[in-house]
C-alpha cells in the first residue's frame, strides 16, 4: 500500500499530490485537529469494518501525466480517421477555433455548475437562452428547452409527452416513420416497451391512416428525402394525434420550419453546429413545442425575470427540478441538460450569424446537388427524388465494388441491408472530396466539371417550393453583432466573467462532487483521433477507442466490485433507467415479470422514483430514522408486505444524509431474501472508491456519475455520463445497439442512448483520471475526501447544528448543516445564507436537499486546507451576522443577509443602513480579489408568472 505520508513520491505518483488539495503538513494538521493519528484511523472510525475492502483494488499503479498522455495517445493512434459521410444524425463540423479554445477547452466554461444559483451564472444562462432563441427561430415553435441528451432520447421524451397531451386518450399506439434514424427507432422501442405503448411503423404519409395518440416524422428522412409535412401534420391533428418532427438543424436554415406547418413538437440533434462528433457524444439535442404545452415539456427551460433592483436577469424556470418535487409522478427523469455543448451551438450561430449559416447550408446543398447531377449523368440511380444533404443510391448490382473503392479512398459510406448505399455531405466537405465521392460511386476515373454542374443545378429545384423557408431567421441582435474574431472573443469573455466556476473557488455541493478536472485529463478530448470519429464507423477503424473504453469499463468494474460495466447511458438518470430495465428483464427471464414494486427510501434522489416510474414500476417509500438511516424495521415490514411482487430496492450509499449506514449488508440480504434486487445509486461513490464497493456490500447494479466521482467536468449543467455496473446474472440484460452491435450483452437488447458507447468523446477524461491516480491514488483520494469533510464538519459544528452523523460522530464525504432553528429564531432563511455566500466569493452548497431548510456540504479531496478554512470562516462570519439580526443590531428586513447578494450596481447608489464594506466586502483581502455577482437576488415568482424563454428585445438590455 501507498505510504500515508506521501513523503517520497515517485515520478509516477506526482499527480496524486496534484489532484488532492492538502499536502502532507496540512493532512497532519487536520488529523491532529480531529484527534487522529492517521488516515487509516479515520477510516476505522468512519467506515463499518464489515464493508471495508480487505485488499487494494486490482488496477494498475499510478502513472505520470506524461506517461498517461503517451499511453492514451497510443490508443488514439490506433483509430483510423477515415472521412465519414455516414450521416444519420452525425456530421463533421468546423468548430470555430475561437470557440474551441475559449469555451470547449476553457475551465471557466467547463468547470461551472448547473445554474441553480443564477445570480452567479448569468453568462451561461444568457448563452442557453440564446440556444433556446436559436431553436425557436429555426423550428418555428413558441417555446424551447435548454437542451436534452441526444436526438434518440429526445424522441423518446417526445413520445412520452405526446401521450400526456394528446386528446386521443383511448389510443395506445404511436406511429414511427419507417425512415427515421435506426438508433432513434431503437431507443423508442426500448422506451415504448416499458411504457406499454404499441409502435406502428410505415411511410410518413401513412401516419394519418392509423388511430394513434401521436407520431414522429423524420425531416429530412434517413434516405435524404425532404418530406412535405403540411398534410401529414394536419391529418394527424384532425384525428387528435400529436405531430412530432425529428428535424435536421442545418437543413432548417433553408427548409420551412415545422412549426409553420403546425407541428406540435420539434426536436433533433444540434451537433453539426460546431460540436465534434466524438464517437457519438456528448451532443445537445434541441426540443421545442407550443406555449400551451409548456408544463408538459421535459427538461429545463431558461427564463427571463428581474432582480431586486428590477433589472433584467435570467434563471431556470418551471422544470428546474421537477423530479425532486413530483418524484414518482414526474413526467420525465431528465435532471440535466447538455449545457456546454448547447453553449457551443449557440456561439456557433452567433459567430456565423444568419448570413453565415445560409452560406454554409446553401454550400452543403449545392454540393449535394452537383454530386447528384454528376451521378445521374453517369447512369447511377438515386433512390430519393428530393434532398438537402443526403443521397441514397441503388447499388444492388455493384455494392461490393463501390465499398471496395470507398475503402481504398479511406471514406465511409452508409450501408443499408437492402443493398442501398447512402452518403451525407456536411460543412467540411471539400470540392476534392466531391470528386472522390463521384469516382467511388460511379467507378469513373475521370473528374467532373464542378462549375458547369453548379450553374446547372442552380436552375433546377430539387426541393419543392412549399418546403422552402420564406421568412428570415435569427434577426435578434445577438446573432448579428459578433462576426469578427475580436468581437466574438470579447463576447465570450464578457459572458464568462459573469459566472463563478472552479477557477474562482471551491464549489462545495453535497452529492454533486465538484472536484478538480485536471488539464491533462481534458487534453485528449479535442484530439482529432478521438473527436472526429463517427459512432457508426466500422469497428476495425475504432480499435483504439474500443480498447480505451474496454479498459475503462474493466477498471470501473473492479472499482465497483461488479462483473461488467457499460458506458452507454449518457447521464446519471439514464443509468438509473438502464439499471432498472436490466432488473426487470432479469425477473422476466425467470417468469417473474409480475415483480414491479420498487422500494425507495424517503431520502433518495428525486430521479430514483422518476426512473422507477419510467420502468413501469410502482414506488413504495421507506421511512428513515432520526439518524438519517433507512428505518430497517419499516423496510422489513414493507418488504414482507410486497414480497411476492418486490422487484428491487433503490438505495444510495453512503446515504443521501452523508453517513455510512451500518446495516447496509443486512439491507441487501433482506431484499434478496424476498426475491428482489438491490440498485445502489452511485452518486456518492466518491466516498467508496478504493475502500469499499457496491458489489462487496451485496448490491446487484449501480450507476456511476463519471461527471462527479471520475472527474468529467459538469460543464455548467452537462455533459454527464452515467454508466452502469452489474453482477454477472444481470450482464445478459444490459443495453445493446441496433446499428453497432455490442458483444458484451445479449443481441437484440434495446438501446438507451443514441450512440452505442453514449458520450464516448469525454471518456478519455475518466480514463486519464484513473490511470494517473492508479490504485494508490484512488484510495488516497477517498481518504482525503473523508478527511476534508470531517474537518469542515467539525469546524462548522461549533457554530451550526449538524443534522446527521454516523459512527463516532463522523460523516462520510459530506455533511448537512441544519438551518431550520436559525430560521425559526431569526427569520434568516437558508436562501439568505446561500445568497450571502456569494458576497464572500462562494457558490452555495446544495440547498434544501435532501432535507428542506438545510445546506449539504461536500468539500471533495481536491480542495486545500487554505480553501476549506476560507469557506469555514465565511460560514462562521455569516453566523456572526445572523447574531446581529437576532440581537436587533441589524434590522430583520434590511440587512446584508436578506439583501444579498450585493453587486457593483449597488455601489452607484448605496442606501443601506450598513456600510459598503459590511455588505460587499465582508472579509479582508477582497478589495483586490472580489468576484461580483452580476445581478441582485432574482425574483423567481415574477419569472414564473411572466414566463419568457427567448432573447429579450434589444431595448430591454438597456
Amino acid at each position: 500500500m501507498m505510504k500515508e505520508t506521501l513523503n517520497e513520491l515517485s515520478n509516477s505518483q506526482e499527480f496524486i499530490q496534484r489532484h488532492v488539495g492538502p499536502d502532507v503538513k496540512e493532512t497532519e494538521q487536520m488529523l491532529k485537529y480531529l484527534g487522529l493519528s492517521s488516515l487509516d484511523e479515520l477510516l476505522e472510525q468512519t467506515v463499518p469494518n464489515k464493508i471495508r475492502l480487505e485488499q487494494e483494488i486490482n488496477i494498475p499503479s499510478a502513472r505520470s501525466e506524461q506517461s498517461a498522455l503517451a499511453d492514451i495517445g497510443e490508443y488514439a493512434s490506433q483509430n483510423e480517421s477515415f472521412r465519414s459521410f455516414i450521416g444519420m444524425g452525425y456530421y463533421t463540423p468546423k468548430t470555430p477555433t475561437v470557440i474551441l479554445r475559449n469555451v470547449l477547452e476553457n475551465p471557466g466554461w467547463y468547470t461551472a455548475y448547473t445554474p441553480y444559483q443564477p445570480e452567479i451564472a448569468q453568462g451561461r444562462l444568457e448563452a442557453i437562452l440564446t440556444f433556446q432563441q436559436l431553436t425557436i427561430d429555426l423550428t418555428g415553435m413558441e417555446l424551447a428547452s435548454a437542451s436534452l441528451l441526444d436526438e434518440a432520447t429526445a424522441a423518446a421524451e417526445a413520445m412520452a409527452m405526446a401521450k400526456r397531451v394528446s386528446k386521443n386518450k383511448k389510443s395506445n399506439q404511436f406511429f414511427v416513420d419507417e425512415n427515421a434514424f435506426p438508433q432513434t427507432v431503437d431507443v423508442l422501442k426500448t422506451r415504448a416497451e416499458h411504457y406499454g405503448f404499441e409502435l406502428v411503423f410505415g411511410h410518413a404519409t401513412d401516419a394519418v391512416n392509423h388511430d394513434v395518440f401521436g407520431a414522429i416524422i423524420q425531416y429530412t428522412d434517413k434516405s435524404g428525402e425532404v418530406v412535405d409535412l403540411q398534410n401529414i401534420i394536419s391529418g394527424l391533428q384532425d384525428k387528435k394525434a400529436v405531430a412530432a418532427v425529428a428535424a435536421d438543424i442545418m437543413s432548417l436554415v433553408l427548409l420551412k420550419a415545422p412549426g409553420e406547418m403546425g407541428a406540435d413538437i420539434v426536436f433533433g440533434s444540434s451537433q453539426r453546429f460546431g460540436v465534434p462528433i466524438g464517437f457519438g457524444g456528448p451532443h445537445a439535442a434541441f426540443f421545442a413545442t407550443k406555449e400551451k404545452h409548456k408544463r408538459a415539456m421535459p427538461g429545463r427551460i431558461i427564463g427571463v425575470s428581474i432582480d431586486s433592483n428590477e433589472r433584467q436577469a435570467y434563471r431556470m424556470a418551471m422544470q428546474t427540478r421537477e423530479q425532486h418535487i413530483r418524484r414518482e409522478k414526474a413526467t420525465s427523469n431528465i435532471c440535466t441538460a447538455q449545457v456546454l455543448l448547447a453553449n457551443i451551438v449557440a456561439f456557433y450561430a452567433v459567430y456565423h450569424g444568419p448570413d453565415g449559416l445560409k452560406r454554409i447550408a446553401n454550400r452543403i446543398h449545392r454540393q449535394t446537388a452537383i454530386l447528384a447531377q454528376a451521378l445521374s449523368n453517369k447512369g447511377v440511380k438515386l433512390v430519393n427524388e428530393s434532398y438537402f444533404d443526403t443521397l441514397t443510391i441503388d447499388a444492388q448490382n455493384n455494392k461490393e465494388e463501390v465499398l471496395a473503392r470507398a475503402q481504398q479512398a479511406k471514406i465511409n459510406l452508409r450501408i443499408d441491408a437492402s443493398g442501398q448505399i447512402g452518403l451525407s455531405l456536411d460543412e467540411a466537405t471539400t470540392n476534392e472530396e466531391l470528386q472522390t465521392l463521384y469516382q467511388v460511386i460511379s467507378g469513373d476515373t475521370g473528374t467532373i466539371d464542378l462549375e458547369t454542374l453548379d450553374q446547372k443545378v442552380q436552375s433546377n429545384q430539387v426541393i419543392g417550393a412549399s418546403s422552402l423557408r420564406n421568412n428570415e431567421i435569427l434577426q435578434h441582435p445577438v446573432f448579428n453583432s459578433h462576426h469578427s474574431e475580436t468581437e466574438m472573443l470579447r463576447f465570450l469573455k464578457h459572458l464568462e466573467n459573469k459566472d463563478l466556476s472552479l477557477t474562482h473557488s471551491m464549489i462545495a455541493l453535497g452529492s454533486c462532487t465538484m472536484k478538480l478536472n485536471a488539464t491533462s485529463e481534458m487534453i485528449p478530448v479535442t484530439w482529432k483521433e478521438f473527436g472526429s470519429i463517427h459512432p457508426f464507423a466500422p469497428s476495425e477503424q475504432t480499435l483504439g477507442y474500443q480498447k480505451m473504453i474496454e479498459e475503462l469499463e474493466g477498471w470501473l468494474a473492479e472499482i465497483t466490485g461488479y462483473d461488467a460495466v457499460t458506458v452507454q447511458p449518457n447521464s446519471g438518470a439514464q443509468g438509473e433507467y438502464a439499471g432498472l430495465l436490466a432488473i426487470q428483464k432479469y425477473h422476466e427471464s425467470r417468469n417473474e415479470g409480475h415483480r414491479n414494486i420498487c422500494l425507495i427510501p424517503s431520502s433518495a434522489h428525486g430521479t430514483n422514483p422518476a426512473s422507477a416510474q419510467m420502468a413501469n414500476m410502482k414506488v413504495v417509500i421507506v421511512n428513515c430514522d432520526e439518524q438519517g438511516n433507512v428505518d430497517f424495521d419499516d423496510l422489513k415490514a414493507k418488504a414482507e408486505e410486497v414480497s411476492d411482487n418486490l422487484s428491487c430496492l433503490m438505495i444510495t450509499y453512503p446515504s443521501t444524509h452523508g453517513v455510512y449506514e451500518e446495516s447496509i449488508k443486512d439491507i441487501c440480504n433482506l431484499i434478496h431474501e424476498h426475491g428482489g434486487q438491490v440498485y445502489m445509486d452511485g452518486a456518492n461513490m466518491n466516498a467508496q472508491v478504493g475502500i469499499t464497493s457496491p458489489g462487496l456490500m451485496g448490491s446487484d447494479v449501480s450507476h456511476l456519475n463519471l461527471h462527479k466521482t471520475f472527474a468529467i467536468p459538469h460543464g455548467g449543467g452537462g455533459p454527464g455520463v452515467g454508466p452502469i455496473g452489474v453482477k454477472e446474472h444481470l450482464i445478459p440484460f444490459l443495453p445493446n445497439h441496433s446499428v453497432r452491435e455490442l458483444t458484451s450483452t445479449t443481441k437484440g437488447n434495446g438501446a438507451v442512448s443514441a450512440a452505442p458507447y453514449g458520450s464516448a468523446g469525454v471518456l478519455p477524461v475518466s480514463w486519464m483520471y484513473v490511470a494517473m491516480l492508479g490504485k494508490e491514488g484512488l484510495a488516497h483520494s477517498t481518504k482525503i475526501a473523508l478527511l476534508n469533510a470531517n474537518y469542515l464538519t467539525t469546524r462548522l459544528s461549533e457554530h451550526y447544528p449538524i443534522l446527521y452523523t454516523g459512527r463516532n460522530d463522523k460523516v462520510a464525504h459530506e455533511c448537512i448543516v441544519d438551518l431550520r432553528p436559525i430560521k425559526a429564531e431569526t427569520g434568516v432563511t437558508e436562501v439568505d445564507i446561500a445568497k450571502r455566500l456569494m458576497d464572500y466569493g462562494f457558490h452555495a452548497p446544495t440547498m434544501s436537499f435532501p432535507v428542506a431548510g438545510t445546506l449539504m456540504i461536500e468539500p471533495t479531496e481536491s480542495e486545500s486546507l487554505a480553501e476549506i478554512e476560507r469557506f469555514a470562516n465565511a460560514m462562521i462570519s455569516i453566523k456572526q451576522e445572523i447574531e446581529k439580526v437576532r440581537s436587533g443590531e441589524w434590522s430583520s428586513d434590511n440587512n446584508p443577509l436578506c439583501n444579498a447578494p450585493h453587486t457593483q450596481f449597488d455601489l452607484l447608489n448605496w442606501n443601506k443602513p450598513y456600510s459598503i464594506k459590511e455588505g460587499a466586502y465582508p472579509v479582508d483581502g477582497q478589495e483586490d480579489n472580489k468576484f461580483w455577482p452580476t445581478v441582485n437576488r432574482i425574483d423567481d415568482v415574477y419569472g414564473d408568472r411572466n414566463l419568457m424563454c427567448a432573447c429579450p428585445a434589444p431595448e430591454d438590455y438597456r
